[in-house]
Parts: structure tokens; sequence; C-alpha cells
């Protein structure tokens, strides 16, 4: 399948993006310091210090979602919780990026961040497929014919009768109106 390798794709870009995106942030930061002009105003210092803060903050943010997206491919598990919000944000950020940098810097800015956007929707979206007939997404299938999540199944001891958990269908009732 191409879960894992478009997991270690995504987890190297992001890392990529994180060391890229703190340089270059530590650079305008560094370039704001030498020189001795005010912006509107602005002191200096604090414009080169918030730039160097705003470096580490978004290199370590773009860092802990390639960290999401290096577990997401060394466990073949779907990222849950957390890590999941992480890489849905990235997501929405790498589209806002695409957005802006259509315009201020080109088409290959903007056609680098939608591939980069692809590439995440694309890990979030193939772990999310539903396993079970009946419905219920017991878990991931790891397509080697072992149970959910790449567990072996458990074998059925003698005279033991095959369980089925779900209640007998009844007839449909459909739901009532919310609204007058």
């Amino acid at each position: 399948m191409v879960r894992r390798p478009v997991a270690w794709v995504v987890a190297v870009i992001l890392f990529a993006e994180a060391l890229g995106i703190a340089a270059l942030n530590w650079f305008m930061g560094v370039v704001v310091d030498r020189q001795d002009m005010s912006l509107a105003g602005l002191d200096p210092d604090k414009m080169s210090v918030s730039a160097k803060a705003g470096a580490v903050v978004f290199g370590l943010y773009f860092a802990l979602c390639g960290l999401v997206a290096l577990l997401v491919a060394i466990r073949n598990r779907p990222p849950a919780g957390l890590g999941r919000v992480l890489l849905i944000s990235v997501a929405v950020v790498h589209a806002l990026l695409g957005a802006v940098s259509w315009g201020l810097i080109g088409w290959r800015a903007f056609l680098f961040m939608v591939v980069v956007l692809g590439l995440v929707v694309l890990l979030l979206m193939t772990y999310d497929r539903v396993d079970g007939a009946d419905g219920t997404g017991a878990g991931v299938d790891a397509g080697d014919g072992s149970g959910p999540a790449g567990e072996p199944e458990p074998e059925p001891g003698p005279g033991a009768e095959a369980k089925n958990d779900t209640p007998p269908a009844g007839p449909f009732t459909p739901p009532a109106p919310t609204t007058p």
C-alpha cells in the first residue's frame, strides 16, 4: 500500500520545512537586528527578537508535525488525538500558505504547497477506511491476513461457537424532525 511511504515522505518534508522556516525567520531576525531602522516607529530590537521567537516556534511546530508523521510511518497506525489534530492543522497551514504563495512568490511555491497539502491529506485519509462489513471500523487492516492493526486473530477453541455481537435487525424507524 501507499500508507507507509506517504508517511515517510511527509515526515521528511515536514522536517525539512521545520529547518527551512526556522532558518529563514532567524535570518530575517538577524537582518533586522543589523539594521538600525525602525518600521513605523517600532523598536528594531523587538522586531528582531520576535522574528527569532517566531523561528523557534514555527520550527518546533513543523518538527512536531514531522514527528507525528514519522511515528505514523514507523508504527503503521493512524494518528490519534493530538497527533491527528496537528496533522490537520499543518494541512490547513499549507493550504493557506499555498493561497498566499501564488500571489507573492509564484506558481512553483504554490505547487509545492499543494503537493504537501495533498500528501498530508492522503496520509490522514488512507487510515480512515472502514474495515468491517457492519461499519464498525474496529481497526486498521494490515493487509497480510492478520487481524486489525497487524495483530494475529485468535483461533477459536474446540467446541467454540461463532459470536455475533450485533443485535438482530428491527424495523426501521425514521428519525423525528428536530425543527418546526
